[in-house]
């Protein structure tokens, strides 16, 4: 994706795994304690947007559609199906499962959704709107440039 060869541009310096991963973290704390009355985390609240928003799914198309893998996908559900709050249904065959969110499910991410903007605006707040439109771009451009190579390897 990036061709640039500009000898004036900076090399990057450190571990860029490393970097986002302390970085993510930070982020997870922070609306992890924004959600914590809720019963919720960031990653349970997550899933449960998506599957709302989404609709009825197959467990592979969730895991797409959130850049997750089919293991980690099932271990997050397993909490929530567990709760009430989402449920695993009847695919197209017999072999196939679909999931959706219950009424009990969509109730909870009503009342955390406010929890969730809070911490959101917080975010905001403190990194600078700019700053957090900008980490958006960077992070979609990013992500782009892996689902170009995946379909490329397709």
């Amino acid at each position: 994706m990036n061709t640039d060869t500009h000898a004036s541009t900076p090399a990057p310096v450190g571990c860029t795994n490393f970097k986002l991963r302390q970085f993510t973290r930070r982020v997870t704390q922070h609306y992890d304690q924004h959600l914590a009355g809720s019963g919720l985390k960031i990653t349970q609240y997550s899933l449960l947007a998506h599957v709302d928003r989404l609709g009825p799914l197959a467990p592979g198309e969730l895991a797409r559609r959130m850049d997750m893998g089919a293991s980690t996908l099932t271990r997050n559900l397993q909490p929530l199906v567990a709760a009430g709050w989402l449920a695993l249904g009847e695919g197209a065959d017999a072999r196939s499962r679909t999931v959706h969110i219950t009424d009990a499910g969509r109730e909870m991410r009503r009342q955390a959704q406010r929890r969730w903007k809070a911490a959101q605006l917080a975010l905001n707040d403190k990194l600078g709107a700019a700053t957090v439109v900008a980490l958006h771009d960077l992070l979609d451009q990013g992500l782009a440039a892996f689902h170009e190579e995946d379909t490329h390897e397709a």
